[in-house]
Order: C-alpha cells, then structure tokens, then sequence
C-alpha cells in the first residue's frame, strides 16, 4: 500500500480531473442561479480547501464556510482550566502537543510546564498508559480530548484495565450529534454540509439518516485529497439543482453506512452521550462523551472531586470571535485580533492554536483579505 501511495495521491490532485470537475460545478451553479452555503465539519478539509485554494475555483454563488470540526478548537475552557490545575497541583498531566497550548481561562497546559508542574506531550493513549506503568508512584491523568474517531483507543485501553494510577480526564465530542444540530439549526443559513470523512470511518453514515430526515439537506461524506473535495462539492450541487437530498457517499474507499462496528462497540461500552459544550458557542445535545458508572474509579472528575460546569469567566481575550469563527459565521480576517495580537507563535484563541484550527489554517497561508460571501 505504501508504494502505491505516491500513485494515489499523484491521482487524486490531477489538475486535468480537478479543471474537469471545477467545469460541472460552475455548470451546475449557473442552473441552480441562487446562492448556495456548504458547511464543512473538519479541520483537515479546511487544510485541503485553503492549501490548494479550492474557494477561488467555485463559481461567486457557491461558498463553502468552516465549521466546528477542529479539537482544540471546540474544548472547553473549564476543561483545560481543570487539567491545569490538576498539573499544577503535582499530578502528572499527558495531552497533545497541540491541546497543551490551547489556554483555558487564565492559562494553557504549556503555561503550567513552564511554572515546574509535570506536562507531557504523548501521541496516543497507549503512551499515557505505558508512562504510568513505568513509575507506579506517580499520579498521572490522560486529558482525553477529540472526537469519536480518538475515542475507540481510550476505550479499548479502558477496557484492558488501566493502572491504578491513572484516571482520564474525557473531553471527547460526538461529530454527528454537533453536524446534526447545525443542520437543524436555521440561524447560519447552511444548504448542505460536508461531512468528515475520519470521523465517519468509525461512526458511520448512519447516525446522520435521523437529521437528514428532520431536515433533508443533502450530505456527502468526503475524503480529504483536493478531488475528493471538488467531487462532494459537485455531487452537493447535484443533489441541489435534482431536489433530490440524500446522504451520499464520496470517500467510498474508507466511509460504510455502519463504520466501525468493533470501535463503536468499544465505546459503547465504556462512554455514554450526554450533552456537550463546544467552546464559546453552546451546549449541543448528546455531543459530549462521560464514563459510565462502571468506570468512575478511573474518571478523573470523581477522582479529585472536579465539578462539570462551562466557564464562568470570559473563555477568550477582549474582542476575540472565536465562537463565530468556529461555526462559520465569520472568517479569520474578521476578527479584531487576527494576526495582530493573535498570531500561530502566540495565539490568544484556540482556532489559531492547531494546525485543524480555521485561523492557524489561514494565518499559515497568509490570508488577510476576506472572502467574498455570497449568503450569511
């Protein structure tokens, strides 16, 4: 597979394809006329769309606008304020190297380091456990963020009993129950969304049929090369112009109707769905994971006696707009701090913290002008 990747990728970023496709979308939007918003919800789709400047081939009447699919960006201040705290009260704290620079209400994981508290950046919940058997006189705590497609690995090492000393602090989001809200939604004005293609190789197609049915805007799960946007682009178009809505499926060569079914069965298991914060926007229904009761003795929140709760506290510097960044109601360059005082080297705001985070993305390719909008 390794030796056929260059092939692919060459495949999959063919600019003769890429003009071909761009040549039915403008076709299609010159038929439909009216002005079309698509929603993307993942961090790597915006990385493909600005990278390969995709907007600027798509007809004045088509946008495409970022959604609430990075991270970092969506966890909550309270959260990384407690894993802070946690740190800097002696208990050894393993995250993600990007996680560890998202600041909380007063200061980020990086912060805490620098003040002597014990952060380590890991790469998976494997090394999280693996360092907490090695010093078995330490109290260590995994800050579990992500979304359902990192949630499966915690579960599974959950389920192989864990050491003693080490308990999670779960902050993990559920895609479909957030996409679904904002299909439902009818104050962004979306017609159609792209769906992330990561996350619905372990979910699925089919937990998104119930918000299809509610709403029947069309959805198409994508791959991630510049082909498979500019097909789901196309393919959303088609839908349009045919008044045929339906969940279709771009990113055939990973994404099923059932997914993962041994991933899901693990994080049956050991998650339950209850309703989820995304950071600076609101409280969406059953998007966020918690530990059942089974597992309590390794949830970090009964351990030291944390409290759940949204920040009570201002979550972002003075005039950030991260919360509308982060469900597409603005672009990066609309907000007073972009590049300014928020920048990728000292980010004030957590979209500019990751490299999945809509201002990093755009700070990166050094976009400073708007993009024309064509509905808000």
């Amino acid at each position: 597979m390794s030796e056929d990747l260059p092939k692919i990728l060459k495949y999959y970023r063919n600019p003769t394809l890429a003009k071909s496709i761009t040549e039915k979308i403008n076709e299609l939007a010159r038929k439909i006329e009216e002005n079309i918003a698509i929603m993307h919800v993942c961090g790597s789709h915006e990385w493909t769309i600005t990278h390969y400047g995709i907007r600027a081939l798509l007809p004045e009447n088509v946008q495409v606008r970022a959604g609430p699919g990075c991270p970092v960006c969506i966890t909550p201040a309270k959260d990384i304020d407690d894993a802070v705290k946690l740190a800097l009260d002696g208990v050894v704290v393993m995250t993600y190297g990007d996680m560890s620079r998202s600041k909380g209400t007063k200061m980020s994981l990086q912060d805490a380091k620098a003040l002597g508290a014990d952060v380590r950046i890991i790469y998976g919940v494997q090394d999280a456990v693996q360092m907490a058997r090695k010093e078995p006189n330490k109290e260590f705590v995994f800050f579990a963020v992500g979304m359902d497609t990192t949630a499966p690995a915690t579960a599974y090492e959950i389920l192989s009993n864990v050491p003693p000393n080490l308990s999670f602090l779960v902050s993990y989001r559920y895609t479909p129950s957030i996409q679904g809200s904002v299909m439902e939604s009818n104050v962004l004005g979306i017609d159609a969304f792209i769906s992330a293609g990561h996350s619905a190789t372990i979910t699925g197609m089919k937990p998104y049929y119930e918000y299809f049915l509610r709403t029947k805007k069309p959805v198409v799960f994508s791959g991630f090369e510049p082909l498979d946007i500019l097909l789901s682009v196309y393919m959303l178009l088609r839908q349009i112009y045919e008044n045929k809505p339906k969940l279709e499926n771009e990113y055939t060569r990973a994404v099923t109707w059932e997914g993962n079914v041994k991933a899901q069965t693990a994080m049956e298991k050991v998650f339950d769905l209850e309703d989820g914060y995304v950071r600076g926007v609101a409280v969406f229904p059953k998007a966020g994971f918690r530990l059942k009761e089974e597992f309590k003795h390794v949830d970090t929140r009964e351990r030291y006696g944390l409290k759940k709760g949204i920040s009570t506290e201002d979550e972002y510097v003075t005039g950030a707009r991260c919360g509308e960044v982060v469900m597409g109601l603005i672009d990066p360059p609309e907000c007073p701090l972009y590049m300014k005082v928020c920048k990728p080297e000292d980010p004030k705001g957590a979209p500019m913290v990751s490299q999945e985070g809509t201002c990093w993305i755009w700070a990166h390719h050094k976009i400073t002008n708007l993009v024309p909008k064509c509905k808000r």
